[in-house]
């Protein structure tokens, strides 16, 4: 196969030597004036008969299959949108140029000037008059029935997998359109754009583990953001009031199906708004951006169909993990009955754990989490897991916090901000107990984000939705690897 493949790269070389020696070099191309892409030739001429138009279009696209019948042929010519039959014909070329057009390869890029019309097979087709060879492939592609199949390399040669699948293609086009959506959408409702560090001196705003870089002129240590959420924090200490940020964070973490180190996420902050007002909010976007872009309220993901109608539900963790464990947690008396009641559920990897909130956290994470199919906020969580929330009205144990599940997946997280500087300096100090005792994930102490709290930071309520798994979503993709465009792989074996 490899040998195969050699001899048919030789002849496409040698095919591009012809063109050059022509004086045709197709890599001397600077531009091309396209009157149409092939979906605009679809719609304007969407009642076109079998006399050819009067009106002459010019398109261009990569040649994606060809169909030769002697002294005429066919050809699929593909661009983002789609693809267009054409016809080349050699008595209407000439001999000369209908040779040249006949002896394209797969992949090769083209300009066409023509008339449309519409076969007796009833497919909108170009009639070429002229052409010009704009690039040539010197590889040859995937055989045409099987594609590209292999996921390694279609993560690997991204640039192959969107020629070769229009469904992956419309995936990213997908992407684009639900990021501009969501951005217009928030922009409607006032809020402002900015943009924050990604190298930061201190890594916060999540318990996360971050990459570290060094700065050299600087000559201190940095590090990839793992959150924008406290420098979000200061923009609302200095009355921008309404702010938000899609970008990218970096977590030092594991990969699978729904995680991965370089995510996006859309991270927002309202000043005199507590949780209950982003909740409603979240509610309003995500449902908004369903309807826009997959058209219902009921989203078909996998051999499921998730219901996105409204109202979600809202249910405390506490007493989401009593309805699907039967564990109530209010009457465990010590971390002692915590744990035993965890592990009697089958909880793993909290032997050690002296801490009530994170076992409860851990028993929801394992237990209760993966239930929640359609659209569901879990509200009121413990302190011992939000440092940066404010304590929950009436219970100091818990903090007003909620998270959106969907597939029993994580896709939003937001706070009433905590904004009292001496208790937040306190948690700090809490976290860095636990880093100094080897929790990598521990929050750092941020003495400027607490010098920026006794400025005063207003009542705020925030948000962090994530991009990816939101587009997964939308895309029925099973992987988030298929709704980034250039994953990171491990390198090639040699």
């Amino acid at each position: 196969m490899a040998e195969e493949e050699s001899d048919l790269a030789a002849l496409r070389k040698k095919k591009l030597k012809d063109l050059q020696a022509r004086g045709l070099n197709p890599y001397q191309k600077y531009r091309y004036v396209r009157t149409h892409t092939t979906a605009q030739i679809r719609k304007d001429f969407e009642k076109a008969g079998q006399e050819r138009s009067a009106q002459e279009i010019s398109t261009a696209g990569r040649i994606m299959g060809l169909r030769l019948h002697g002294k005429a042929g066919f050809a699929d010519l593909s661009d983002r949108d789609g693809k267009i039959q054409v016809y080349f014909k050699l008595d209407e070329l000439g001999r000369d140029r209908f040779e040249q057009f006949r002896s394209l390869d797969i992949g090769d890029v083209v300009g066409i000037k023509g008339q449309v019309f519409r076969t007796k097979m009833g497919e909108i087709t170009v009639a070429i008059r002229d052409f010009e060879v704009l690039s040539k492939a010197l590889v040859p592609y995937p055989e045409k029935f099987h594609g590209l199949q292999d996921v390694q390399m279609r993560y690997r040669q991204r640039y192959l997998d969107l020629i070769m699948n229009q469904d992956i293609r419309e995936k990213f086009v997908k992407r684009s359109r639900m990021v501009a959506f969501m951005r217009d959408w928030l922009n409607a409702k006032g809020f402002i754009e900015i943009e924050t560090p990604i190298l930061q001196p201190l890594y916060g705003g999540a318990l996360a583990r971050p990459f570290k870089t060094h700065h050299n002129f600087l000559d201190m240590d940095l590090y990839l953001r793992i959150a924008p959420e406290l420098y979000h924090k200061r923009c609302i200490v200095g009355d921008l009031e309404k702010v938000y940020e899609i970008g990218h964070n970096f977590r030092n973490e594991d990969i699978d199906a729904q995680h991965y180190p370089e995510y996006t996420s859309l991270e927002l902050y309202e000043a005199y708004a507590d949780y209950n007002d982003i909740m409603d909010l979240t509610e309003s976007l995500i449902y908004d951006t369903a309807i826009h872009i997959v058209g219902s309220d009921r989203i078909p993901y996998g051999d499921k169909v998730l219901d996105f109608a409204k109202p979600w539900p809202r249910i405390t963790m506490h007493d989401a993990i009593q309805k699907l464990t039967g564990l109530d947690i209010n009457s465990l008396k010590s971390v002692d009955d915590a744990r035993d009641a965890a592990m009697q559920l089958g909880i793993r990897d909290i032997e050690d754990c002296d801490e009530m909130g994170k076992i409860v956290s851990e028993v929801f994470d394992q237990k209760t989490q993966p239930h929640l199919i359609n659209p569901t906020f879990v509200i009121d969580h413990p302190i011992e897991v939000s440092p940066l929330a404010k304590r929950k009205r009436g219970n100091p144990d818990l903090v007003e916090r909620f998270e959106l599940f969907i597939n029993g997946w994580e896709f939003a997280n937001a706070f009433s901000e905590l904004n009292d500087p001496v208790e937040q300096e306190q948690r700090f100090r809490e976290q860095d107990r636990l880093k100094q005792e080897g929790d990598e994930e521990a929050h750092p102490i941020d003495l400027d984000y607490i010098r920026a709290l006794e400025y005063g930071l207003p009542p705020t309520g925030g948000l962090g939705i994530g991009i990816d798994r939101l587009a997964m979503i939308f895309t029925n993709s099973q992987s988030i690897k298929e709704v980034i465009l250039f994953p990171h792989m491990k390198p090639e074996a040699v």
